[in-house]
This record gives structure tokens, sequence and C-alpha cells, in this order.
């Protein structure tokens, strides 16, 4: 049985999901605020949720409750939701934002999983702070094909678009590559976290000279010595042959699993799928022995 919001059916299970409200905090960490949320208790053992470029913590609102069995952390990287913005973005600094989330929640060696830009922020993450995570999971993130900074370098520099009502910015909200099948919903939830008050308006939260920045995936595989795991969209930005290949960068094997009649974006198009998968990983990965001894 589904409810009706807004002219659109909603799963029990996201109504449910979305109802289980985390806990929102404020770090400083090199000259800016950095906004999170938490669910579940402190004595678990902890999982960090990082979300791909122009995206934010609430894309994970309705994921994060589906692991129960963890402390589950999803941060605004700078740039990013509620947190600061910075005059420059760098993915080593990102990297160090998300460590110092999980020393302000005292995490021990979290599982850390990054979706896009995200994925690499965690891969940078495991490899120039070894031994602070127990393993990493990569959601649809894709070998670096463009030079550094030259992605929608662009964009930086155009005005954000405002729009009068919150109703039309969410009916504005696009996924960066565009996502077909978008269900009402979740975009309903995801799109109202993304937006501010503004003068005449609302706009988005996030910060466009975020887009293009970091190392490339190439150079971060070779590097990692925790386990690690590369989910890849059916229909996303990873097509077979670069699975492949970014399996064989790696120094030790890492699984690659294809996620079903999903795109770029798997929590928003098929959430299930998605939260199915990272349950069985941390099945496989008990707690505290992810990486095997501690460093």
């Amino acid at each position: 049985m589904t409810q009706s919001v807004s002219g659109f059916d909603v799963p029990p299970w996201f109504t449910r999901a979305v109802t289980a409200e985390p806990q929102r905090h404020v770090l400083e960490a090199f000259g800016v605020g950095i906004h999170y949320r938490t669910w579940g208790e402190p004595v678990h053992s902890g999982l960090v949720l990082v979300h791909g470029a122009g995206a934010h913590s609430g894309w994970w609102d309705h994921i994060a409750p589906l692991v129960r069995s963890r402390r589950v952390v999803a941060l605004d990287l700078s740039g990013h939701g509620d947190s600061g913005h910075r005059r420059t973005y760098d993915m080593a600094l990102w990297a160090r934002e998300i460590l110092a989330v999980i020393a302000a929640e005292r995490l021990h060696r979290p599982v850390v999983v990054g979706h896009s830009m995200g994925g690499r922020a965690a891969v940078t993450a495991a490899v120039e702070h070894p031994g602070s995570l127990a393993a990493i999971v990569c959601v649809d993130t894709p070998l670096t094909r463009h030079r550094t900074g030259d992605l929608d370098r662009r964009n930086a520099a155009r005005p954000p678009s405002v729009y009068p009502t919150v109703q039309e910015a969410i009916f504005r909200f696009r996924t960066r590559p565009p996502l077909e099948a978008l269900p009402a919903h979740v975009r309903d939830h995801v799109a109202r976290e993304s937006l501010r008050a503004v003068e005449g308006g609302w706009t988005w939260k996030g910060d466009e000279g975020v887009f293009g920045q970091g190392q490339r995936m190439q150079d971060l595989l070779p590097r990692v010595a925790c386990p690690m795991a590369l989910l890849r969209g059916e229909h996303g930005l990873i097509p077979p042959e670069m699975a492949g290949e970014m399996a064989a960068l790696t120094t030790s094997p890492i699984p690659v699993i294809e996620l079903a009649d999903t795109g770029h974006h798997p929590m928003l198009d098929r959430p299930l799928i998605l939260a199915t998968a990272l349950r069985t990983l941390l099945a496989v990965w008990p707690d505290g022995t992810a990486a095997g001894t501690d460093s």
C-alpha cells in the first residue's frame, strides 16, 4: 500500500526512511563550517556516505536508515549543501574534511561510500591517510578522462538561477547527467533539501565552482591499500570495459558489482537496489575486520 503526497504515490518504505530524521551537526574544519547528518547509535561501527559533485548529504536521507547495523554519517563537502563555500576547492582538502568528520564522530576506521566525485574523495582519503579507513565503496565513479579543473568550469561564472516558488524550483531540478526515470517522491525530497531562500525566491545551495576538481582515478587506484568495491550502474558512466580497466589498476582484486537497471544516480532512480548492494557488502565486511588487523 502506498500513500499519495502532492499527487504522486510514495512507497511506505520511503516514508519510514525519511521520517527517521537524522541529527544535524556543524564542524569547523580548515576555515569553513562542515555540515553533516548522523543516524544510529554511536556505539555501532561507522559508515560514512559522501555525495557527488553538486549534490549534498540529503541525497542519502532515504538510504542511511536502511543500513540498520551502523552509525551512519553523511556530510556536505565544502561548497555543497549546508557547508561553507571556499574560494577554491581541492580533492585532497575534501578528503581531509571526511577525516575531520570521522574524527569528530570518533569513528574507528569506518567504511566510506562515495558516489561519483565522492568516490574520488573517498579514494583520496584512503590513499593520503593510510590505515584510517576500513574499506571504500565507489558508486559509479568513472576514470577521469578530462584534465583536472576543465569539467564544467564555464558553470562557475554563470549566475545561479532564482525561482519564485519552491514548487517551480523542484520542477526544474535536474541531475548531471540527466536522469530520465527519477521517482517524483525522491525528486521532491532531494530538491527541497537542495534549496535556500534568496531575494526574489529560491536558488540552489551549492557552489558551481566545485565541478572539475581533483586527481584522476587512474592515478589513485594503484595506491589503494584497503579493501574496495566498485558499484557500477548498468546505464551509468562506467561501461564494462572501463570497469575491467579500473579493477586491473588496483593492487588487490576488487568486486565489480553491476546495479541492474540503474543510471549514474542509483540512490535516486533505484534506491532499494543500491541499499541492498551496500548491505551485502557490509555483511561480507564484518565490523572491524574489513581491512584485517589494525595498523
